[in-house]
């Protein structure tokens, strides 16, 4: 699977957070992971020089790097991370490179900058081009909790997003007792493919809390012949199923008319494999009539 596929663990919607940076005086750090695109705006100046959409630091006279340290909004195992300098031209870093660590709890800026955190190298210092995507795979099979981000000599960065699967700690979990959404993101669950997503993301199915609007959903462009849409979600963990909900928020004229839910037990098998007539499904929830703008 492509890793842009995966879940962006350092997304805001998560949790994730950009805690510190050595300078951040043309543009904040919190930039960095902003969910949106990044946008230009011609003309538009703040009292520090050109508005930028991105963590741009200043001008380097010195020599060394600038930096910044990331809470991922899910510990997880990162297989790539897309480095966007949209609408950094001549004010982009030269390069980039990436260290991860683990951690337990929320550690202070104080431990987090302390020489003995043990920084993993998880992407060696690689080139840049300027208005670009730069996508890097990254081979470490290691849950991650915090990144550092180094850029060189100095330069912005309109984006980051770091693609992985989720590594929740199951011990933990199994704590608090009661039931668990195995569908949920933060749970480890992925959705792996689906028929149509021309209006809302798939991935929006599993995203934790509630919608904020019609949006931030999984939606198919309108059906003019027989058949139906579907999604495939890999649970993040096997388990009983006791309880589905289906929320319907924010669809009122677009809502399906119903839903069922199969399952299945395999491993191994891709995307793709899992759409062959020969997989066995088991019905969990027979078809099913849904009401719009309804949990």
């Amino acid at each position: 699977m492509d890793f842009t596929e995966l879940i962006d663990l350092a997304s805001e919607r998560l949790g994730g957070a950009v805690l510190i940076a050595n300078d951040d005086f043309f543009a904040p750090k919190e930039n960095l992971l902003k969910a949106s695109a990044p946008k230009f705006v011609e003309g538009k100046y703040t009292n520090r020089g050109k508005w930028m959409d991105g963590w741009e630091s200043r001008r380097r006279r010195t020599p060394g790097f600038d930096w910044c340290i990331i809470r991922l909004g899910l510990p997880g195992i990162i297989r790539g991370v897309v480095v966007d300098t949209s609408y950094f031209r001549g004010n982009y870093p030269e390069h980039c490179s990436l260290d991860g660590a683990t951690f337990s709890g929320l550690p202070t800026e104080q431990e987090l900058t302390s020489e003995t955190v043990q920084w993993v190298p998880l992407l060696p210092q690689m080139p840049l081009a300027g208005d670009s995507q730069n996508p890097f795979p990254i081979q470490y099979d290691e849950r991650i909790t915090h990144l550092r981000f180094r850029i060189f000599p100095d330069g912005g960065v309109a984006r980051l997003r770091v693609y992985g699967g989720v590594a929740p700690d199951w011990e933990q979990l199994k704590k608090f007792g009661g039931q668990i959404d195995l569908a949920a993101a933060e749970n480890g669950a992925l959705v792996l493919s689906c028929s149509d997503m021309f209006f809302g993301h798939r991935h929006n199915l599993i995203m934790p809390g509630r919608a904020a609007n019609m949006s931030d959903g999984w939606e198919t462009k309108r059906r003019r012949g027989p058949g139906h849409d579907w999604v495939i979600i890999k649970l993040g963990r096997p388990g009983q199923i006791r309880r589905v909900e289906v929320d319907t928020s924010h669809f009122k004229g677009n809502f399906p008319e119903s839903c069922l839910l199969e399952s299945c037990n395999v491993q191994g098998l891709s995307a793709e494999a899992l759409t062959d007539l020969s997989v066995q499904w088991s019905t969990v929830l027979p078809r099913t009539k849904l009401q719009a703008h309804t949990r």
